[in-house]
């Protein structure tokens, strides 16, 4: 429990915030407590202070002076997922998700930790999300660690096991990275098959392209196979999202208005996003930017215009002949989507048209797997309790693959399946479209 502290204050005159970023949102919530049966971390520990209700009156209590930033409220602040599930469930609206993003963003700048935490934080929020063509050479670095055989002399001897603080999480959770060929870019236009629809823009991201670009050209065919010109901007780079996520503000703002400035030339219908956590921060662009004058409009616009991949192809049934997929699965909802964007039952309209495949429900389906961004890297105790939970459930409906539609899901549940010891796969939405397609 965080008690009041002697140490500088809010101000309490004018509008609550925090980091300069408007919490009144927590004057909307009744403590009716309909959120606690809800919020993974309440359900796992039990406490008050790790429940939504507990945490928005820590956030209104940092930002009224009644206490400050001490170790035990900065724990229970920082144990929260962002999974938004408390959202989906609250009577009242309370905008939980822009809450936490502000509590994390007064954090960092309170009590942003010592030389090597900072340097660490620059190196990744910074340099490598902020850089597409750093991030394309530590890629490279990486798949060398991997391909020559070092990673596995390193895990074997143990030497991960004294690399400082969170680095052991870090390196347990790199994805094997794609040969460069797979790691190539999209082509700026891939056009429509068949009757044209319209014209489409899509995120490719920036971890999303160099673990994922498999998916990202899967998406491209399947928009394709069904009439859209896929319009892929080179000069794109990272949404923000991450950043956002771990309490990097001002970079966030940042990345946000390079992405309007690169997706506003493009004259589409819609920029379609494949990956949930970037998708649910993009249409949330307007309120992000809404105190910039040169940017509130065009954020406006912008964040009206993203689409998830998932509802966008369900506004329509799916194109042309498609082949049977032959295999039982069942659905994870990305937090993002699910609670974010309050996607639900788009994705389980498109696997249903698809000849063959059987679909099995997953308890708990939109329960987080303890992803959450990088909350596995900086929060790995509880991570890992929640992907345990999540892999009881997978396994436990026989399926041959749970299907999900987010990298960080299917990079955590992978693992954990791969722990258990589990033959059952994780595969992207788009892969299972793309195979009845015939790719």
């Amino acid at each position: 429990m965080a008690h009041a502290t002697s140490d500088p204050r809010p101000s309490t005159a004018g509008p609550l915030a925090l980091h300069g970023l408007s919490v009144e949102g927590v004057n909307q919530c009744v403590h009716c407590g309909l959120c606690l049966a809800s919020c993974p971390t309440f359900s796992e520990l039990g406490t008050e202070m790790d429940s939504p209700r507990g945490r928005i009156f820590l956030i209104k209590s940092l930002a009224e002076g009644r206490i400050g930033l001490t170790d035990s409220s900065v724990e229970h602040l920082s144990l929260c997922l962002d999974c938004r599930a408390c959202e989906t469930v609250c009577p009242a609206g309370v905008p939980y998700g822009r809450l936490i993003e502000a509590a994390k963003a007064e954090i960092e700048r309170q009590r942003p930790g010592g030389l090597v935490r900072r340097a660490f934080r620059w190196a990744n929020f910074g340099l490598l999300l902020g850089h597409p063509r750093v991030l394309a050479v530590a890629a490279a670095g990486l798949r060398f660690y991997q391909a020559s055989g070092l990673q596995a002399l390193v895990r074997r001897s143990g030497l991960v096991r004294v690399l400082p603080g969170t680095l052991p999480a870090w390196e347990a959770l790199l994805p094997p990275l794609p040969a460069a060929s797979d790691r190539a870019p999209l082509p700026p236009l891939t056009p429509a098959e068949g009757e044209r629809r319209g014209r489409a823009a899509m995120l490719t991201g920036c971890v999303q392209a160099i673990v994922f670009g498999a998916h990202n050209r899967a998406t491209a065919r399947v928009l394709a196979k069904n009439g859209w010109d896929v319009v892929a901007p080179p000069e794109q780079g990272c949404c923000g999202a991450l950043n956002a996520h771990g309490g990097d503000h001002a970079r966030a703002l940042d990345m946000a208005r390079r992405t309007i400035d690169v997706f506003e030339g493009t004259r589409v219908e819609a920029v379609v996003v494949n990956t949930s956590g970037c998708g649910a921060h993009m249409k949330a662009y307007g309120m992000l930017l809404a105190d910039d004058p040169a940017y509130a409009e065009r954020a406006r616009r912008f964040a009206a215009s993203v689409r998830d991949l998932s509802e966008f192809l369900a506004a329509a049934p799916l194109r042309g002949a498609l082949r049977s997929v032959p295999m039982t699965v069942t659905y994870h909802d990305p937090c993002h989507v699910v609670h974010g964007q309050k996607i639900r039952s788009a994705p389980r309209q498109l696997l249903a048209q698809v000849p063959g495949l059987r679909m099995v429900d997953l308890p708990e389906s939109d329960w987080c797997c303890g992803s959450a961004g990088i909350y596995d890297l900086t929060q790995p105790e509880m991570a890992k309790r929640l992907l345990h939970r999540k892999v009881r459930h997978v396994t436990s409906t026989g399926a041959e693959a749970v299907v999900t539609a987010n990298p960080g899901c299917i990079l955590q549940i992978q693992q954990g399946l791969g722990e258990a010891g589990s033959t059952v796969k994780v595969l992207h939405l788009v892969e299972i479209l793309d195979r009845a397609y015939g790719a």
